[in-house]
């Protein structure tokens, strides 16, 4: 087992909740092996992800060992808790390839380690929204070369989930990704937007309009619904690209309950 990194004597960030389920993060994993399972394979030696603020339970750390093994078999998962009580409760679950440690947005890693990937699930939610820029940038610096952070909110148990992806040069794309079937109409995940979005989805800010463009193709994508949801869903994507917004995926995706759209199209507009 890798030697221990002393850890900080007061890790940067908050304790979150906690909550967890397993898979309640099978669709952000999914689309990270679709999107940088290429990184991945091309990265060094055993490539290293961390999971971090995992929360009470160390399922979705246990999840994304598996899921990243799918892509890289030399991949390896260190799930970061700010919480020491939690980083207590995971250790039995170590296992080759997959340790825990206690730290926070300073993320350590034996030998001071850059990360292939970041994935902070549920963890900016607690914060103001200004804060939110900086823990990017502090996150995104510790990242290796091609590195990627992917930071996002979902419900409860995975149904309906937001987040953004973002490399060294910052902010790239915003997916939403949902269960078709829970859906009413696209607005819904509104909800589930990250802290950088969730205030932002009023008249004049971009997210809200993309998402009542959204609402409007899904209601005319209405006579597709009796072949399925799903192909609702992709009718309603094609209509959004025909309408000029710069979707980063396709068709491929999108029958998974995916769109991604690139950041600017959705970046807030400076306030003052």
């Amino acid at each position: 087992m890798p030697a221990r990194v002393p850890p900080p004597s007061r890790p940067i960030g908050s304790a979150t909740r906690g909550t967890t389920n397993p898979h309640r993060l099978r669709r952000m994993d999914r689309w990270i092996a679709a999107a940088h399972g290429a990184a991945l394979r091309r990265a060094g030696q055993a490539p290293v992800a961390v999971d971090l603020g995992y929360g009470a339970a160390p399922w979705t750390a246990v999840e994304l060992l598996d899921r990243l093994r799918t892509v890289r078999a030399e991949a390896r998962v260190v799930g970061v808790e700010i919480d020491p009580g939690r980083v207590a409760a995971a250790r039995p679950y170590e296992r080759e390839g997959l340790t825990f440690a206690h730290g926070g947005f300073e993320v350590p890693l034996p030998g001071g380690a850059r990360p292939a990937l970041i994935r902070a699930a549920n963890v900016l939610r607690q914060y103001e929204e200004g804060e939110v820029a900086a823990v990017w940038r502090r996150l995104c610096a510790r990242l290796a070369p091609g590195g990627l952070l992917v930071e996002g909110t979902c419900d409860e148990i995975g149904r309906r989930h937001v987040w953004v992806a973002l490399d060294a040069t910052g902010p790239r794309t915003v997916t939403f990704a949902a269960r078709l079937g829970s859906l009413e109409r696209p607005s819904d995940l509104a909800e589930r937007l990250p802290k950088a979005l969730i205030h932002r989805n009023v008249p004049g800010e971009p997210v809200h309009t993309f998402l009542r463009d959204f609402d409007r193709a899904w209601a005319a994508a209405a006579p597709y619904a009796p072949l399925s949801a799903r192909q609702r869903w992709i009718r309603s994507a094609r209509t959004l690209r025909a309408q000029g917004w710069p979707l980063a995926d396709g068709p491929r995706r999108w029958r998974q309950g995916e769109v991604t759209v690139r950041w600017e199209a959705l970046a807030p507009r400076p306030r003052g």
